[in-house]
């Protein structure tokens, strides 16, 4: 098999740090919900079928790349950011985030055969969080047609295909609830930075500490509500 490239930890974090803060919490989590789905699939999932690991928390940290760029300039974000990836010498990353908005492959029979791509772990996660927030896809379609449905019936009839799509993604992708993903994702221990996952104990640790309290109450609720035997 051939070897894939990824960029250095020094590299993505980087990236990262000259985006502003909400676009840095929208990446990590991303990033965090490709690394569970990941963990998850390959426990599950054959080793040839599942998803690489490292590559779908670099994919998802760097899924964004040029989108404060192309906000200011018009351009599309997913064609400029694989672009830049490219040209530096990361096909793969590339061909995630060129397709993290709309679902390139959609293959059910493929989905049965629990075989899944980490262009899709990408594309999936990035439809779970809204800025600082992870939502549902119902919560993430309404904002998208908001903003970028420009009133128009075929763009946004484009965009609800696509979530369809989604939609049957996430029913062959696994079978855990919102509470439980987010739970995971917040309490559950960052992989070492030393194994390229790129994610720093000390970086998620601030990132969590600015999460959106909506979802930490779900959760901590929760918890209390369980403990007190209610």
């Amino acid at each position: 098999t051939t070897a894939i490239g990824l960029p250095t930890f020094s590299v993505v974090t980087l990236r990262i740090r000259r985006a502003p803060l909400l676009s840095r919490l929208t990446y990590t989590l991303v990033a965090r919900i490709a690394e569970v789905l990941s963990l998850q699939l390959n426990k599950k999932v054959a080793k040839d079928h599942a998803p690489d690991h490292a590559l779908c928390i670099n994919g998802a940290l760097l899924h964004d790349i040029a989108k404060t760029p192309c906000l200011k300039e018009g351009c599309d974000h997913a064609a400029k950011g694989a672009e830049i990836c490219q040209r530096h010498g990361y096909p793969e990353i590339a061909h995630i985030v060129a397709g993290h908005i709309i679902l390139q492959d959609f293959s059910p029979k493929r989905y049965q055969q629990g075989h899944f791509l980490a262009q899709e772990i990408v594309y999936y996660a990035d439809k779970r969080v809204r800025h600082d927030a992870i939502v549902n896809l119902a919560e993430r379609l309404e904002y998208i047609i908001e903003n970028y449905g420009k009133n128009d019936e075929h763009i946004q009839g484009r965009i609800r295909d696509n979530f369809k799509q989604c939609e049957q993604l996430e029913r062959y992708l696994f079978d855990l609830d919102l509470k439980q993903i987010v739970r995971q994702i917040l309490f559950q221990s960052p992989l070492p930075c030393n194994q390229n996952p790129i994610i720093s104990l000390k970086f998620l640790l601030l990132v969590f500490a600015l999460i959106s309290q909506r979802f930490k109450e779900i959760i901590l609720g929760e918890e209390s509500h369980t403990s007190s035997g209610s």
